[in-house]
């Protein structure tokens, strides 16, 4: 059966990357959706996304753009906003490249141009970082689905009635989190933890480290996530 799987937050974590996909092994029938921020913090930036490109004739690849990836855009265009991007992580893919923007392949560049803001199926949605309940999909602003980080409250259900797939939140303790509507995936790959790819359809997870360790589990049990207290 064709299975669609998300892969959270790579940051740079080529090691990892390689190992994950050894694991699941991807069908051309297959969908693998990258939640984004395939750049900065780790090592490797440069190999992720040689990586990530190669993966294009393995299997149907929908590689969604991440708020890192918009600030090595912005960075690379304008010099005032290249501190911010290199304080951010930005410093680590520049290194991947030897040090100078110029020696980044237009390859590259053109594989992150093409990312998406969002994806959706039947049944799921896949974003970046975070969704507004009451807002569909093609509307959400960009703050919202780049940079907003999930806490405290935890959205409501979408409009959609489709089960959310999000990265951004790093999970410290590196177990996908599961919220029943709502699953994040970034699992803290670059800072010790682990890469995860979930199957978002049996539920099945795959995870590695950037050591090469792997490990395999399925969704918890869904968290309760109270209603949010009218506004007055």
């Amino acid at each position: 059966m064709p299975r669609t799987i998300a892969i959270g937050d790579i940051h740079g974590c080529a090691v990892a990357l390689s190992r994950l996909l050894q694991e699941v092994a991807p069908q051309k029938s297959d969908t693998i959706v990258g939640i984004g921020d395939y750049v900065d913090r780790g090592l490797d930036s440069n190999g992720v996304i040689e990586i990530l490109i190669g993966l294009v004739s393995e299997c149907h690849l929908v590689p969604l753009i991440g708020n890192h990836e918009l600030m090595m855009f912005t960075g690379l265009r304008n010099r005032q906003d290249l501190d911010f991007w290199v304080q951010h992580g930005g410093r680590q893919t520049l290194a991947s490249y030897g040090g100078k923007a110029e020696n980044i392949p237009q390859h590259h560049m053109t594989f992150l141009s093409h990312c998406l803001k969002f994806y959706e199926t039947d049944s799921h949605l896949f974003v970046h970082a975070n969704y507004v309940p009451e807002i569909p999909l093609a509307q959400q602003p960009d703050q919202i689905i780049f940079w907003e980080h999930v806490t405290d409250p935890i959205p409501q259900p979408h409009r959609s009635g489709k089960t959310a797939v999000v990265g951004h939140t790093p999970q410290m303790d590196g177990d996908v989190r599961n919220f029943g509507h709502l699953q994040i995936i970034d699992t803290f790959c670059y800072g010790d933890g682990w890469l995860s790819a979930l199957d978002v359809d049996t539920g099945k997870v795959w995870q590695t480290n950037n050591q090469g360790d792997f490990r395999e589990s399925v969704l918890s049990e869904p968290e309760i996530v109270p209603e949010n207290p009218p506004t007055s």
